[in-house]
């Protein structure tokens, strides 16, 4: 006990050092956890944990969902409903089917695997991407829209990958018809249902309580109770916690102080606390992600399996985004084509991803093909596309707009 404790003291310590370095140098500091992650791999310093599904599932995804979702206003989330709601929805799908489609016809891979590796890698994690837009001060629609669709689309990816799997492990007949639809529903509604009873729980006993640490705990309770029990009750934990994040925001945070189950001070408290518990498990889980992603046998597989991985993703990303927002242009919800291009460039890989891919049993065929293609996919979004993000901002002219037309 007292070694993991030491070593999540020491992950620590480096991840601060790194972030004090990244900011005097301008790196994104996401970025710069990756590359030191890696390169402490590299130099065969064994720091110990490794990433696992449970300890993504148990300890990082909660926070980092729930921090997302308590900060997003519903009267933004309805303006912007339809858009959000067909790139999440059909566009995971399209994006899945988009990704399989590729790797059995130009990797030839069984179509059952390319079909579970297509629902997990359409998992996009914005993390990088919405830390950046904080410290460019990128607010309005842009970010609501990227941080929205992802939020969205982790939970439709994780119920995709859960009957996807079932399929494959299965023998993938062609049972894939109603029975698969009654297990969608209530994977979905399930866990709506869960993160809903969990955060109205949470609120009314904070609205008794007057005290702010009392109330954050309260908001603990909820975000990791509501994973936990939808998990226990195989429904989507990640609908179950932006459900509970999404309800606590906005009758806490979001709302009147009047109407507000929370005091001032707890307010206060609650949006710090949360800020905090993010940026610790997105420390931990980005430096583990680089010790991880250097440590793969990449050599074992090839670059043809490495680069067809990361190109499909991309043009599987890109027959998401484009057709999808096209549909929305001559609507009042129109996603202009520099909104576009940032969702598509935007669309990062990261722990959702991996966490599903570290969750695959050892039974399913190519089950190492797919870890290795996986990490590769995260390692190139997380670094490349996350460094090249701030150019294409600054290109599409967003930064300027942040920055009050001058820069």
């Amino acid at each position: 006990m007292d070694e993991s404790i030491g070593q999540v003291v020491l992950l620590l310590a480096v991840a601060m050092i790194v972030a004090i370095g990244a900011r005097q140098i301008k790196l994104p500091y996401t970025v710069g956890l990756v590359v030191v992650g890696a390169a402490l791999t590299l130099s065969h310093t064994d720091f110990g944990p490794h990433l696992t599904h449970d300890l993504i599932y148990d300890l990082i995804l909660p926070p980092l969902l729930f921090e997302a979702a308590l900060s997003i206003p519903w009267r933004e989330l309805r303006r912007d409903g339809p858009p959000i709601l067909a790139l999440s929805t059909l566009g995971t799908a399209a994006a899945a089917a988009a990704v399989a489609t590729g790797m059995t016809s130009l990797l030839g891979w069984p179509l059952a695997s390319a079909l579970v590796y297509g629902s997990l890698i359409a998992a996009t994690d914005p993390v990088a991407i919405i830390a950046m837009f904080k410290d460019n001060k990128i607010h309005g629609r842009m970010r609501l829209l990227v941080e929205a669709e992802s939020l969205m689309n982790d939970g439709a990816a994780a119920v995709l990958f859960a009957v996807t799997l079932g399929w494959a492990l299965a023998g993938g007949g062609e049972q894939l018809g109603l029975e698969t639809l009654g297990t969608l529903a209530r994977i979905v509604l399930g866990g709506i249902g869960v993160g809903a009873a969990c955060g109205a729980a949470a609120i009314l006993l904070a609205g008794r309580a007057s005290e702010h640490l009392v109330e954050a705990a309260l908001t603990t309770i909820a975000a990791f109770s509501s994973f936990l029990l939808a998990e226990h009750l195989h429904v989507s934990g990640v609908l179950a916690t932006v459900t509970a994040g999404l309800m606590m925001g906005n009758l806490g945070l979001l709302s009147a102080e009047d109407k507000s189950y929370l005091t001032r001070k707890g307010r206060e408290f609650v949006v710090s606390f949360w800020e905090y518990a993010a940026f610790v498990a997105n420390s931990v889980v980005f430096l583990l992600i680089g010790i991880d992603v250097a440590g793969a046998p990449f050599e074992s597989y090839g670059p043809k399996l490495i680069a067809g991985a990361i190109l499909i993703g991309l043009i599987g990303r890109a027959l998401t985004v484009y057709p999808i927002s096209s549909a929305f242009l001559r609507s009042r919800w129109a996603v202009t084509f520099p909104e576009q291009h940032v969702l598509w460039w935007g669309g990062l890989r990261g722990a959702l991803g991996l966490a599903l891919a570290l969750s695959l049993p050892p039974t399913l065929p190519m089950r190492d093909e797919i870890m290795v293609a996986t990490f590769a996919v995260v390692g190139f979004s997380i670094v490349i596309q996350g460094l090249t993000m701030p150019l294409l901002l600054r290109r599409l002219g967003f930064l300027e707009e942040a920055n009050g037309g001058h820069h």
